[in-house]
């Protein structure tokens, strides 16, 4: 393998493990590369921490709270969800992801826009193809989730949309 082959190999090797990808297969003529992450596994309980977990628990008494505190206590309010409802447009295939038709040209959309279900909102690139994404839904563009240039997965969300 020439140097800028390693680099390019360790660079592949960190972005699959800063997003947290377990395997991965690439097959390109004279090269074969598989990689596989071992998930890290929690550590288990030997049966000592349980005894002291056990003995611990029937020492601590509860402990009564006063009826001034019972009365003001409000319970904490469930939290809410900012994407709760939105419409996620996921990739349907592995790419790269652009967000205009070329460089330097506006992006086909971006957060605030309103669009038509079948509009194209980005391209994927995939094997030296550009692939145009539609919207599958109408709506207002609300987050983009990828930056110009990333790879993509199949099914990661590129957009969240508000239907309408």
């Amino acid at each position: 393998m020439k140097p800028q082959d390693i680099k390019d190999l360790r660079e592949l090797i960190e972005f699959l493990k800063q997003y947290q990808v377990a395997e991965f297969d690439l097959d390109r003529g004279d090269i074969k590369i598989r990689l596989k992450f071992a998930q890290a596994a929690a550590p288990g309980a030997s049966v000592a921490d349980l005894a002291r977990l056990a003995a611990a628990a029937t020492v601590a008494a509860p402990v009564a709270a006063s009826p001034a505190a019972q009365a003001t206590a409000v319970p904490p309010a469930p939290a809410v969800d900012p994407d709760a409802g939105l419409h996620i447009v996921k990739s349907p295939i592995v790419g790269t992801y652009y967000g205009s038709p070329s460089p330097g040209a506006p992006p086909f959309v971006s957060p605030g826009d309103r669009v038509e279900k079948g509009q194209v909102i980005c391209i994927v690139e995939a094997m030296k193809l550009m692939n145009e994404i539609e919207a599958d839904a109408s709506g207002e563009v609300v987050k983009c989730f990828i930056s110009n240039g990333q790879p993509i997965e199949f099914g990661q969300p590129l957009f969240s949309i508000r239907e309408s």
